[in-house]
């Protein structure tokens, strides 16, 4: 290591230069930036206004922000439900032996690399369409014409159409994450456990679970990641841009920072970086939670 301190240092410094350059200088100066009122992201600092805390006094006072939360809180719960239920069970079939693994899972990812734009329009306009969409037709098909009349993309419906869209979007991602896990179980166990008169509900149950711990937490932190991050879906699932039915926090967020919106007359990017701390702060908080709920350490492969 002594010999070797010169090369050592020579490629650790591009990571360590990228690490500061992209990651902690960024997040120091947005952390900076909440408490102060600036009118343009790119203002210098000696054009700060500082105001302290009243940037998050005011961010918790205002009932659009709190609306954002709310709607980001039944995204990430609601959704978070369905996605990692059906991913599990998704991961679970394709690692069961069934033929055709790579094809099927090939399919299944496929909406992840498809541009969330062009995955959401879709969803908008051959999906939900009232006219000719694929769900009012298999609604049609099967004899439920009045719910074939639901007006998906309403104000009362909306949101729900944007959750289910979303869902369908991300499930891909999160069964290779479980089946990376799944694969990682030796099949002796299962071989063993088949021995010993254990069915496959018994196995998933007292084997694949619990050794899946580890697994479960980087999906929940993964997803909370995302969640927190949820802006696409939002503003094209949006009639108005501060649409209280769809609006979320980054949307929020933008709005502030670039003056865009109907419900934002001025602009403050301290305003802005406010609301990107207390999202950290909920990513953070579902991470610490979640280490201390679900302990894997003790398990063994």
């Amino acid at each position: 290591m002594k010999k070797n301190k010169g090369m050592i240092i020579g490629f650790l410094m591009p990571a360590v230069i990228m690490f500061l350059a992209v990651f902690l200088y960024p997040l120091i100066r947005t952390v900076l930036m909440s408490f102060f009122k600036i009118e343009s992201v790119t203002d210098t600092a000696d054009m700060w206004q500082f105001v302290g805390i009243s940037n998050y006094e005011k961010l918790l006072s205002t009932d659009i922000f709190r609306t954002a939360m709310w709607n980001i809180g039944r995204i990430w719960l609601f959704g978070g439900l369905i996605v990692m239920l059906l991913s599990l069970l998704l991961g679970v079939i394709l690692t069961s032996g069934i033929k055709g693994k790579k094809v099927f899972r090939a399919i299944i990812y496929l909406p992840n690399i498809v541009s969330a734009v062009a995955l959401a329009t879709m969803w908008l306009q051959y999906v939900y369409s009232p006219k000719f969409g694929l769900l009012k037709s298999v609604l049609e098909f099967v004899g439920l014409d009045k719910l074939a009349k639901t007006q998906w993309t309403a104000p009362d419906n909306v949101f729900w159409a944007l959750l289910i869209a979303y869902c369908f979007g991300m499930v891909g991602y999160h069964m290779l994450i479980w089946m990376s896990g799944i694969e990682r179980i030796s099949p002796d166990f299962y071989e063993a456990a088949t021995i010993d008169g254990a069915n496959k509900p018994q196995q998933f149950r007292y084997m694949t679970l619990p050794l899946l711990k580890g697994v479960f937490k980087t999906n929940i932190t993964m997803w909370s990641v995302s969640t927190a991050a949820f802006f696409v879906w939002s503003q094209l699932f949006s009639s108005v841009t501060a649409n209280k039915a769809t609006i979320v926090p980054v949307q929020y967020m933008y709005m502030n920072i670039f003056g865009a919106g109907n419900a934002v007359t001025e602009r403050n990017a301290g305003y802005g970086a406010s609301i990107g701390i207390v999202l950290c702060l909920c990513v953070v908080l579902v991470f610490t939670v979640c280490n201390l709920l679900i302990k894997d350490d003790d398990l063994e492969f």
